[in-house]
């Protein structure tokens, strides 16, 4: 039985986030005081340093000789039953194909699980949820947000790529060329193709090795990995530093929230239609996904419940982090964290009311 006490819990956790995005909004809307270059080393420092290390943190702290395999397959069906829908509309769609993949996987499969679910999931299924959540943040930290990444960067990659090899084409086949012998032109059709596809996929991997959230993610697995079976600690000076640091991640994401609030000529800067879109794929898409993934792969009793109920968590933070620092569809991931926030819990309690029938 969910109790004022727990309320309040809930309260408390969501709170601290509109007030750091409210004083972002304020700062550059009233007050002036950053400038667009500013504002865009803000979104920066938050995707290079603030986000590796919450993960780091998030990664370290999570015993991976405990995971629940059967709760990461669920996660990763889930994924995969939003990406194949998207990837085929997206297709027949042809334009900014893989941009809107990235935004309906990031609006579908992606909650906010760390702040929010934890204190509402354990008001709601008690000690249990906290453990079965934190190993979905874990999941989130060193997959999912990794995936993003790379395709991120692979969309970022094709768009620069196309110009450069169109201009690179052009200088290579001057004007007044006899034509080549029969049978030729299939393999200069094939050859730019793949030497394209392999330019992207040399560039991207450039960039994912110097990308702090890698070295992040590996060395948080690395660590866990030995502290879970030797026990071996940090010094305490280390822990201390990290978490500093690691602690301010979110709030930091939610104060570059509210400057891209304050830079957009509306609160809902998506517009109303894909605005209702964002709502959609994640209240209803997102547990709807998560309910086959689960019942096809029959989990049971908590397990089952918090898988649903935590799909039905608000749009995560961290993919509007991403699609600001790469300029895909910015406007639609910040209508999703700020308004899901807003509906969230009695969205959640819905679903809560409807699985305990």
């Amino acid at each position: 039985m969910i109790t004022l006490t727990d309320v309040y819990h809930v309260i408390a956790a969501i709170v601290p986030l509109y007030v750091a995005m409210i004083a972002a909004y304020v700062s550059l809307k009233w007050w002036k005081l950053f400038t667009p270059d500013q504002y865009s080393g803000i979104n920066k420092f938050v995707a290079k340093f603030s986000i590796p290390l919450l993960s780091f943190q998030v990664i370290s702290t999570n015993n991976p000789y405990k995971m629940n395999w059967k709760l990461a397959c669920a996660d990763f069906l889930q994924k995969l039953l939003a990406f194949i829908p998207l990837a085929v509309v997206a297709k027949i769609r042809s334009r900014g194909s893989l941009s809107w993949v990235i935004t309906g996987l990031s609006l579908s499969t992606l909650p906010n699980t760390l702040i929010l679910g934890i204190p509402l999931l354990k008001a709601m299924y008690g000690d249990e949820a906290v453990m079965i959540l934190t190993q979905i943040v874990v999941l989130q930290s060193i997959i999912w947000n990794n995936l993003l990444l790379i395709l991120y960067e692979v969309e970022a990659t094709k768009e620069s790529y196309v110009t450069t090899t169109s201009d690179v084409t052009e200088l290579e086949a001057p004007q007044g060329v006899e034509p080549k012998a029969e049978g030729s032109e299939d393999v200069q059709i094939r050859n730019p193709r793949k030497a394209k596809i392999l330019g992207i996929l040399s560039t991207v991997g450039r960039r994912l090795i110097i990308n702090p959230n890698t070295h992040a993610t590996l060395t948080g697995l690395i660590w866990a990995s030995i502290h879970f079976r030797w026990g071996v600690k940090f010094p305490k000076v280390v822990e201390n530093s990290i978490s500093i640091l690691a602690d301010g991640g979110l709030g930091m994401a939610m104060f570059s929230l509210g400057l891209f609030m304050a830079s957009q000529a509306s609160v809902i800067a998506c517009g109303a239609r894909k605005a209702v879109f964002a709502m959609v794929m994640k209240f209803i898409a997102g547990p709807g996904l998560m309910a086959v993934s689960a019942i096809t792969l029959r989990l049971r009793g908590t397990l089952l419940k918090v898988a649903i109920v935590q799909a039905a968590l608000p749009q995560g933070i961290v993919p509007f982090v991403f699609a600001k620092e790469y300029n895909i569809h910015p406007a639609i991931l910040s209508t999703g964290v700020v308004f899901g926030l807003l509906i969230a819990v009695p969205i959640a309690l819905a679903y809560y009311f409807l699985l305990a029938l």
